[in-house]
């Protein structure tokens, strides 16, 4: 017995020291990833203030997810609270909030390179969906941004727990997107706002971060296990191969499927749904065009 004992006593120490040099490994690995410096030289945006480019600054902040997260006046709010994992919050980005630190085409590096104004990588800021978004509407985007009202909104900070620093470790979880992102210095043009299925590529990048690069659906990376898959957006069987285009619209416009119930509650069709019937339009020729691919789960 006292042998049994012993040896169940040495595989707990053994098991203890080996998840103790996993996790010292985790957290050498994501302080590496959280504390590099990116080098980011995208040619100067000429930005401008005039009611014209503020309108569709605000436009944009409200069809392309950045005020789901940020808020509608951008003062920041808890996004959520993954237990061991992570506490996602995103930060008041008015002027108070941003502060000196950031000038234009700071904000601008920010948004498409997920990189703050001193060079570190922002935490989960899905950068690579606005990686391409083009010079004019990235500098209609900071004009919006830099005219919003002053606050002093303290959401918090964010709290990258343990358990996200394991997952990082063994590529589980999206701790930075600036890895991923091409920082090569280039200018970004859009497709001309049309309801053609080039402009509908153009705005589709904005659906990659939940519903995969090739829009087949997956799981949408660093959210809680009770989130159900980003539904697969591609003609399959599985997708979208039997809706119209009025389907879409419904789903866009009131948060309804085909059968009449109701889309999960991640999918942010109030935001997507203030877009233009021209946007909207554009959007689904080019998920129709799309190759059908299988998904993880059915509409």
């Amino acid at each position: 017995m006292r042998r049994f004992l012993k040896w169940v006593g040495t595989l707990l120490l053994v098991l203890v020291v080996a998840a103790l040099g996993v996790y010292a490994l985790a957290w050498r690995h994501s302080e590496q990833a959280l504390t590099r410096h990116y080098q980011v030289n995208d040619p100067p945006l000429a930005i401008t203030h005039d009611a014209a480019t503020i309108s569709r600054g605000e436009h944009l902040f409200a069809t392309r997810g950045c005020q789901d997260c940020h808020g509608a006046n951008g003062v920041g709010h808890l996004v959520f609270d993954a237990g061991p994992v992570i506490r996602l919050v995103a930060p008041n980005i008015t002027p108070n909030g941003l502060g000196e630190r950031y000038s234009g085409d700071a904000i601008a590096t920010a948004i498409r390179h997920g990189v703050r104004a001193d060079g570190t990588p922002l935490v989960f800021m899905p950068s690579d969906d606005y990686a391409n978004l083009s010079d004019e509407d990235t500098a209609a985007l900071v004009a919006y941004v830099q005219s919003l009202p002053a606050s002093t909104n303290d959401p918090g900070r964010i709290e990258v727990r343990p358990l996200a620093r394991v997952l990082y470790l063994f590529g589980k979880f999206p701790l930075t997107r600036a890895e991923y992102i091409d920082h090569t210095p280039r200018q970004r043009t859009a497709p001309a706002v049309a309801a053609t299925a080039a402009y509908g590529e153009y705005l589709s990048h904005g659906c990659t971060g939940c519903h995969g690069n090739d829009l087949a659906g997956q799981r949408i990376p660093g959210t809680p296990p009770e989130i159900p898959p980003a539904a697969n957006l591609t003609p399959h069987a599985n997708g979208l191969r039997d809706w119209k285009q009025e389907d879409f619209l419904r789903v866009m416009h009131e948060g309804k499927k085909p059968d009449g119930s109701n889309v999960d509650k991640i999918m942010p069709w109030q935001s997507i749904g203030h877009m233009s019937d021209t946007e909207l339009q554009a959007l689904w020729l080019y998920l129709r065009q799309l190759p059908a691919k299988p998904g993880m789960a059915k509409h």
